[in-house]
């Protein structure tokens, strides 16, 4: 399985077509794959596993993503004001 997932990201290059968000406008796209990565990261970190497979959503969101709603988000992460549910 680990060898599946470090060849998708071996070849990844950008974000791939996700049939849940069909439309042009990709930003709950950008906005569900950044919810995705952290959610992953907390639920591996917690069990002591590695988090390697987390890296796949890492990529999706920073291909789709402004820098500025990253940063904005991870700024609110660390303040504790963040809207989504991690």
């Amino acid at each position: 399985m680990a060898d599946v997932i470090d060849e998708k990201i071996k070849n990844y290059r950008t974000a791939p077509f996700d049939a849940r968000f069909p439309n042009t406008n990709q930003t709950r796209n950008c906005y569900q794959n950044y919810l995705d990565f952290h959610r992953c990261n907390k639920a591996l970190t917690s069990k002591g596993q590695d988090v390697s497979p987390c890296v796949w959503y890492q990529r999706v969101y920073q291909s789709l993503c402004p820098v500025s709603w990253v940063s904005k988000w991870d700024e609110q992460i660390e303040d504790g004001s963040f809207p989504g549910k991690i």
